[in-house]
């Protein structure tokens, strides 16, 4: 009988004495054949040409139709002539969760185009990285 409380006790104290460890790996997954090369690690894209946002991981476009969110492999409809290789993107490098659109007006705004160029304002520099076409300052890219 001692010997068996000896032996619980010995392994109780292994048990309490063991650290616990937790490793967490977030694969983003690689990024889509249409991203450009200077390619930024990010969870979600925003295409603020068409008002789009895409899921790297699970490689779905994300858009509004009739005033709801829709998650797809394909563009909607209304983008079929749309070239994602020449628009603009928008590494949202700053969000984790499930619903970037949670912040569509902001992104909206703060991303919108302005004839060739994307403005960004200064306060949200360092923010979101990016890649915008056109000229001038501001168009879509940090520094």
């Amino acid at each position: 009988m001692k010997t068996i409380r000896t032996i619980l006790l010995l392994i109780v104290l292994s048990f309490s004495s063991s650290k616990a460890q937790v490793s967490v790996n977030v694969n983003i997954g690689p990024p889509p054949v249409w991203a450009p090369a200077n390619y930024v690690e990010s969870q979600y894209y925003f295409l603020p040409d068409i008002d789009v946002y895409y899921d790297v991981p699970a490689a779905r476009f994300i858009y509004i139709r009739n005033g709801v969110w829709h998650r797809s492999a394909y563009l909607p409809d209304r983008c079929r002539n749309y070239d994602l290789r020449r628009g603009n993107i928008v590494y949202l490098t700053d969000y984790r969760g499930n619903a970037p659109y949670t912040y569509y007006k902001a992104h909206k705004v703060k991303y919108k185009k302005r004839g060739n160029y994307y403005v960004v304002h200064d306060h949200d520099r360092g923010k979101h990285k990016g890649h915008g076409k056109g000229k001038g300052k501001g168009k879509g890219k940090h520094d």
